[in-house]
């Protein structure tokens, strides 16, 4: 069981009366099965046994989900993270910003580089904020002005994407980091880490020492900082990475991630097949058959391919007489709801992550005796945009300084 830890303090509060109110939405099967992965949480944390989360991107960091990961990371109740590429980018970047879109065209940019609707982004940072930037990469200070001061909607979006000077920014300093995670010998998420703030899943799993990994399947995306992620460590030495946490873990919870057949398996895992000539080639394999695999989905055709596998071994019986899946089940099927679905410790919770994870986190916090002092929350409502808000002002980009002292203090680096 992991230790009481203090409540930090200067968060935003998620009062029991909210929490209320989102459970007050949930359908009774869903109540049922959330109380059901409290319990089996708590079981096999009691037990010694770990827990590994894998994410994807989009609602991930708008609900604030991911830094309920990295809450729950430093309170020991999970022990390793999967996620994307560009996950790492925008928790690099702070994870949320505020921007203002505006006309691409009416600053002279040309229209053939603009996006479909000729709109660009600003960062809206305080004077210290660039000054800060204005250190680590080269800024047009003067088309950063004509930015900031035209007209356009301002919105809270992930941080580092397409937003001057944070998105440029992110990708540069992602090059930057990359001959030092191969120096060594680290992939550039751990490498990144070091200088992330603890409230990413990034920072917190840094500081507690535990794996946050970027999978193979999601590789793809983040622009430079996915590239210089993918060229940190090869694709066999992630794989392995990967598949050593997967192998390590007694329960796995997955929150809006798409491609998880592809995470699942890979080129080691033996209950899906996929593995068997690894293994009759010596190579370290595991399975996922005695594994409790969770999976937070707003699909609810991922609940019907489990219900039919449950129920017929539908899904079992296509494939061993080699039918189409989508035809025969009539479901337009995602190929990673034909892994889940037989996967026999998989159980999937239907729902919006927003409203999922602060009730499990709050939880199964609760069950195992510890306080969270970061609860996310479902956008759009007062709590919701109080945390969004709070995760804007209060969370640092990466400090690229801070990367390099912690290198040399681990003796990481020569």
């Amino acid at each position: 069981m992991p230790k009481h830890q203090p409540q930090l303090t200067s968060r935003p509060l998620v009062s029991q009366a909210a929490l209320a109110q989102l459970a007050k939405t949930l359908d009774p099967e869903t109540k049922r099965r959330l109380s059901r992965v409290v319990r089996l949480w708590a079981q096999v944390k009691e037990a010694g046994g770990r827990v590994v989360v894998a994410t994807g991107s989009g609602p991930n960091l708008h609900e604030g989900a991911t830094c309920m990961v990295a809450e729950l990371v430093r309170l020991g109740l999970v022990d390793g993270v999967l996620t994307s590429s560009a996950v790492v980018g925008h928790e690099m970047a702070g994870v949320l910003e505020r921007v203002r879109r505006v006309e691409g065209a009416k600053l002279g940019l040309d229209p053939g580089a603009l996006p479909a609707d000729g709109k660009v982004e600003v960062a809206l940072l305080g004077p210290e904020q660039l000054t800060n930037l204005a250190r680590q990469t080269i800024i047009d200070r003067d088309l950063y002005r004509r930015m900031v001061s035209a007209p356009g909607n301002e919105i809270i979006k992930v941080a580092g994407n397409l937003a001057y000077p944070t998105g440029l920014w992110v990708e540069r300093i992602a090059r930057r980091l990359e001959p030092l995670a191969r120096a060594a010998g680290l992939p550039l998420e751990a490498v990144a880490g070091l200088g992330c703030d603890s409230l990413t899943m990034l920072g917190a799993c840094a500081r507690r020492g535990v794996p946050c990994l970027v999978t193979v399947p999601q590789l793809v995306g983040g622009g430079q900082v996915g590239l210089a992620v993918g060229d940190s460590i090869s694709i066999s030495a992630r794989s392995a990475r990967v598949a050593a946490l997967l192998a390590s873990a007694d329960m796995i919870i997955e929150s809006g991630v798409a491609l998880t057949q592809e995470i699942h398996d890979g080129p080691f895992e033996l209950h899906s097949g996929h593995g068997l000539w690894a293994r009759h080639e010596g190579m370290d394999t595991f399975s996922l058959e005695r594994k409790a695999v969770v999976r937070i989905d707003l699909d609810p055709n991922l609940e019907r391919a489990w219900r039919l596998q449950r129920e017929d071994q539908a899904v079992a019986q296509a494939i061993d007489q080699g039918r189409p899946k989508a035809t025969g089940l009539k479901l337009p099927f995602r190929m990673e709801m034909s892994g889940f679905a037989r996967l026999p410790g998989a159980l999937p919770l239907t729902g919006d992550l927003g409203v999922i994870w602060p009730l499990l986190a709050s939880r199964a916090a609760q069950a195992m005796g510890v306080k969270t002092a970061f609860l996310c929350y479902k956008q759009g409502t007062p709590p919701g945009e109080a945390v969004r808000e709070f995760i804007v002002t209060e969370l640092s980009p990466l400090d690229h300084s801070q990367v390099v002292h912690k290198l040399k203090e681990n003796s990481q680096w020569p």
